[in-house]
């Protein structure tokens, strides 16, 4: 007996992930998170994403760096990055790794914000993780982290149970 039944038009197509509202949807995400945990509506998405400081033209006063608006006495610049699912720990040893340009990007912001950064970044599936300056964290051995050159990489849940003095001035 033959089978003539066609089946690939029941197959629905994958969708394309539109990477720009992925990574919008993790901005609020991450907003809504610092909102909570540190009991505060002045987490909020930078206008632009983020570029907004190198594409206009601003006056050094409204400029506004990194992904997220923070409140006054906020610490840091934040870097939020979404997916980039080929990218992972080992890329740390590639020149060209995405994971050392988001820390190179980081750096120039915090350079003209005069704050340390912390870059957020989760890939699909996985949990969030936090890559900032390692001198920023005294005791760091007492949390599950890896280290990278100057800098630590550990679990955001692990980075939030840090004293509020280590958050805001």
């Amino acid at each position: 007996m033959k089978d003539n039944f066609d089946l690939s038009n029941l197959r629905t197509p994958k969708k394309r992930i539109n990477s720009r509202s992925k990574g919008s949807a993790f901005e609020r995400k991450i907003c809504n998170l610092l909102n909570s945990t540190f009991e505060t509506q002045e987490f909020c998405r930078t206008p632009g994403s983020g570029a907004f400081a190198t594409t206009h033209k601003l006056p050094e006063h409204l400029k506004i760096h990194g992904d997220l608006i923070t409140p006054e006495k906020f610490k840091f610049t934040i870097e939020c990055k979404k997916g980039y699912n080929k990218e992972n720990l080992s890329s740390l040893f590639s020149s060209n790794s995405k994971l050392v340009g988001f820390i190179n990007q980081a750096n120039k912001d915090s350079i003209k914000t005069n704050k340390p950064f912390i870059i957020i970044w989760q890939q699909d599936r996985n949990e969030i993780l936090c890559i900032l300056d390692k001198y920023l964290l005294h005791d760091y051995l007492d949390i599950k982290s890896l280290i990278y050159k100057d800098y630590i990489i550990v679990r955001l849940k692990d980075l939030l149970k840090e004293e509020i003095n280590f958050w805001f001035n």
